[in-house]
Parts: structure tokens; sequence; C-alpha cells
């Protein structure tokens, strides 16, 4: 007991240590790419989507972590603007059908991701790739192509980020809006009906990190600024987050770097004191030797007080009423009477050949007249018998 409260104490006092050693260090910086509308880190989009006022004024911003088909069906009524911004917007057939009926209904829809799954790549014949910033590195910059805009200033990000641009796009429906410094595009329009839809291939650029810099946040209104001014705003957080309700505590208890940091500690800590515990307490199994088996042995014995005896006839009959008996429970034959009719009834249920039936029956008829059995016929019977159990159905 006093090993196990030395124990505890050690175990409580490094707890302690860790956890004020963890509170007072510096906190690194996290570079997540979550495009999180919660999150506060660098790459999330907490500034952007906070500020959403400043381009849509006395807008309704609502979140969804649905997919579009189902936010579409619920509010397909409601004119605004949908904008998803992520890092792969996997759409499928029914979230893109959906989409393309909300734009042709006069709305815009905004999607910034660095994939846009096979799907759009295929009805719209658009693919993406994207070349990684050095740091401090500007060969790389971003403009815009409209005219009414200065297409002569580019727009620089001085982090890792992603500089993605269209590898694969068919000018002949798209719209260029902006391209990269290698005059690749990177932000694109297809009309439908009486509304747009716009893919930027650089979500990185929507980013806090990217937000909080003068030309990142010019960038970021410019390009929403294209879209139409309305007064509801659908903000998707399904690519980002997952559908609602998916998200299990455990998930949620991991996110944060102090209780995941808490929770290994105390799974830690509850390992050692397990494995303490089994090596201190566990005493010595005692070795059971096992009954013996005094069957054989019996067996043995009766066999040689026959064998003394030499009362073959007696033997015989002993194996015959046995034999009788496996008859009656095994084949469900009355075996009062050994004649023709039993002998062949016999045979047909166990599959025996008729010959070796009608000799075992033959056998057993001279034991019930009390005929004297030599050796020699008390080992055929026991082989005939044995040879009709072995091979019987």
């Amino acid at each position: 007991m006093k090993d196990l409260k030395i124990y505890i104490f050690l175990v409580s006092a490094l707890m302690v240590v860790y956890l004020v050693m963890q509170y007072n260090r510096p906190k690194t910086i996290d570079w997540t790419q979550t495009l999180n509308n919660n999150d506060k880190i660098p790459f999330g989009t907490y500034i952007l989507f906070n500020r959403l006022h400043d381009i849509f004024p006395k807008a309704n911003v609502q979140t969804y972590r649905e997919p579009a088909y189902n936010v579409i069906s619920d509010h397909g009524d409601v004119h605004g603007v949908y904008i998803i911004i992520c890092e792969d917007a996997n759409i499928n057939e029914y979230d893109y059908n959906k989409l393309q009926k909300y734009v042709k209904a006069g709305n815009d829809v905004f999607i910034a991701a660095s994939r846009f799954g096979p799907y759009i790549g295929k009805m719209l014949k658009i693919q993406t790739s994207a070349d990684l910033f050095v740091l401090n590195d500007h060969d790389h910059p971003v403009r815009f192509l409209n005219k009414n805009i200065d297409t002569a200033e580019y727009y620089n990000i001085d982090k890792k980020i992603d500089n993605g641009y269209f590898i694969k796009l068919d000018t002949t429906k798209a719209l260029m809006l902006g391209e990269n410094g290698d005059h690749r595009a990177n932000f694109i329009k297809y009309n439908m009906g009486k509304g747009n839809i716009y893919f930027n291939a650089s979500p990185m650029l929507f980013t806090n990190y990217a937000l909080l810099q003068p030309k990142g946040a010019k960038y970021a209104a410019i390009a929403l600024s294209n879209l139409k001014p309305t007064g509801n705003v659908f903000w998707d957080e399904y690519y980002t987050q997952g559908r609602s309700g998916e998200e299990s505590m455990m998930r949620v208890f991991l996110r944060n770097p102090m209780l995941k940091s808490a929770f290994y500690i105390a799974l830690f800590s509850l390992l050692i004191f397990v494995l303490y515990e089994i090596k201190r307490r566990q005493r010595i199994i005692p070795i059971i030797e096992p009954l013996n088996n005094t069957a054989v042995d019996f067996a043995k014995v009766v066999g040689h007080v026959y064998y003394e005896q030499r009362d073959n006839h007696n033997i015989a009959q002993k194996k015959m009423v046995y034999f009788l008996e496996f008859v009656r429970t095994q084949h469900y034959l009355k075996t009062n009477q050994l004649d023709d009719d039993f002998t062949h009834a016999l045979a047909q249920k166990s599959g025996m050949e008729l010959p070796l039936v009608q000799k075992l029956i033959w056998q057993f008829i001279s034991i019930r007249n009390g005929q004297q059995v030599s050796d020699k016929e008390l080992i055929e019977l026991n082989r005939n018998i044995e040879q009709f159990y072995t091979q019987s159905s």
C-alpha cells in the first residue's frame, strides 16, 4: 500500500510539472490548412467569414454543414450567393445539377478550392494543379484581368501556400478573370442562365494569413466583389467540417492541444499503473495435475478377469447384447427375432454387405442356442462386429 501511494504521488507531481511547463511555453503557430471559418490559425478563414458584411452590407449570412443539394432544396426559393472555400470541393453529380439550376435562376456561386472533383472536371472540362511558394519568393504573383481594375497590379503572398492554377480549361465557355505570373488562369467564370459560377484555384488567398496583409485583403475583396449584391449569403461548412452531427466528442477533445496532451498523459499513466500492479500483485498460479484416467486401467483389469476364466460364451453373449442394443438405438430395429427379415432390414439400413450381416446373425443364433464358443470363433465374432461398427453408415 505504501508503494502505491508513492507511485500516485510521483505521477501526480510529474503531471503538475508537465502542465505548468506546457502552460508557460511559447505557443507554436499551427500552419494546418483547415480553411475553417471558425479557425483563427493562419490558414483558417475566420477573418473572411466575419468580414463578409464589408462586401455584402446588411446581408443575412447563414452557414450550412450539408451538401449543396440539401441546402438548395430547402432554401432554393431564396436568392443569394453561395460561397464554398475548401481544399477539396469534390462536388458530385446531384450537387452540381442543383447548383447549376440555382445559378440559372439568377444566383451566383463562388467556389475556391485546390481541386474541384472529377464530375465538375468532366462537365466543365477543367483541371487544376499547384506550385508551392517559397519564403519571400514573388516569382508567382497573381493579378486580375478585368479591364475595370488595374491589371498591372500584382498580389503577392510571402508564405508557403499553394499557387493553384488551371492546367485544363475550356476557353470557349470560361471567362478568365485572373492569372498568375506565368499567365496561367487561376480565377475563371462560367455564365449559366441569369447567374454565374466562379472558380478560384487558389483558396489559400482567402485565409487569415493572406487577409492580414494589405495585398491579400485587397485581392479577396476584389475577387468577391464580382458577385452580385445580395441580401443572403450561404456559407458552406460541409467541405471543411463535414456533415453536422458527424463530429464525435473524442474528435473535439483531441483537437485542443492541451486536452490532447492531458488525454495522452492520463492514458500513459494508466498503462504504467496497470503494468506495475500486474508485476507487484500477481501471485504464482499453482500447477494442478490433471486427474488420471482410470477407465483404461479398469478395462484392462476386467479383461484379465475374463481372460483368466476362459468363459468365451459369456463374453460372446455380452458382445451380442451390446451389438443388438446398438442396432436398436442407431437403426431403430426390433431385435426380438433374428430372422431373414431382420437380416435384410439391418443390411439395408446399415449399408453393410448382406453376407457379413448374415454371418453375424448366424453367430448370434448359435450363441443364443448355448453352443460353445472357441477362441477362434470369439476372435472372428469380435472382428465382424468391429467391421460392422467401422463401416456401417
